[in-house]
């Protein structure tokens, strides 16, 4: 089996390729603008007609897109998030249009949810922001496309390698530089941390990544992929923070972002967002199997270790 992955370089990315590359009889293609990629292609700039000559090429059986943006102006979030996978298809339907389609989507279409109520794929969809909203048009753009696709709406991924743009991996990096964990009149200044999240390990994801590209027959067009559970963000401060061994104080700064890391903008208008998961269990065999604990032990442990100490409050 020929499995092309796109966006190989990229947190999630990373960990579905080194999944796949573990399956038995799998071909895995690193598709990207690397040098060293397989398939030469960028989603966000590229004419379908170029994409399509790439993939002919390629002549996958499977293509998983883990290509997307979490930061950055509207422009590069419409372009990545939502024009990468309207071409993408565009190509596959000239190039492979019998290859399963596995696209990486996110639980940040859904918007605001209601406090103590999981969401489900058939709810309807109110992204809070230009990220939600490129994230969601991409989807629509796979769901439209005819092809034999399926979009997976992921939480909120935590584990090794998780980047600093997202709050764990973040956190992560503040904690790498107290020069003294263990000082309890050390502080961590952060921002607002009172909304509720779906935390997800990302070995979870890589895993359902596998059963989706692998699965016999057509699936349902969407499909959540979370924990199924809300936790409140500052108890996996918490957590995170029994891991790195750091007895001192975290401190919230508050709505007004006075002085603190970590929280958001869109926190303060998304204060809750639980998936509902039972339709990956169906369709898939699929359920998380990583305790949060564990996801966030395994952030810790792959830490970067080149952080220069700073003191003890990091801010």
């Amino acid at each position: 089996m020929r499995i092309l992955v796109l966006g190989a370089g990229g947190y999630l990315g990373g960990h579905v390729t080194e999944r796949l590359r573990a399956l038995p009889g799998a071909r895995v293609l690193v598709g990207g603008r690397s040098p060293g990629a397989d398939v030469a292609v960028d989603l966000a700039a590229d004419r379908p007609y170029l994409l399509a000559g790439a993939l002919a090429k390629a002549a996958p059986d499977a293509v998983v897109n883990c290509a997307g943006a979490t930061g950055g102006d509207a422009v590069t979030l419409a372009e990545v998030n939502a024009r990468g996978p309207a071409a993408l298809c565009a190509a596959l339907r000239e190039a492979a249009p019998g290859a399963r389609l596995v696209h990486l989507g996110s639980a940040a279409e859904y918007g605001p949810g209601t406090p103590g109520l999981r969401v489900a794929e058939s709810e309807p969809c109110a992204p809070a922001g230009p990220y939600g909203a490129t994230k969601l048009a991409g989807t629509v753009a796979v769901t439209s496309s005819g092809l034999d696709a399926v979009v997976l709406r992921v939480g909120n991924p935590v584990g090794a390698g998780a980047p600093a743009t997202g709050l764990p991996g973040r956190v992560a990096a503040l904690l790498a530089e107290v020069e003294d964990p263990g000082d309890p009149e050390g502080e961590l200044r952060l921002g607002d941390l009172s909304a509720y999240r779906d935390f997800v390990d990302v070995r979870d994801v890589a895993r359902a990544v596998e059963l989706a590209a692998t699965a016999p027959g057509p699936l349902p067009p969407v499909l959540n992929v979370g924990g199924g559970e809300a936790l409140p963000v500052r108890e996996l401060v918490r957590r995170l923070a029994d891991a790195a061994g750091f007895r001192g104080r975290i401190v919230e700064a508050g709505a007004d972002g006075n002085g603190g890391a970590g929280g958001s903008e869109r926190s303060a208008r998304v204060s809750w967002q639980c998936s509902d998961v039972t339709a990956a269990a169906t369709a898939l065999g699929w359920a998380p199997s990583h305790s949060l604990d564990a996801s966030l032990a395994s952030l810790w442990e792959a830490r970067p270790r080149s952080f220069a100490p700073h003191g003890v409050a990091a801010s």
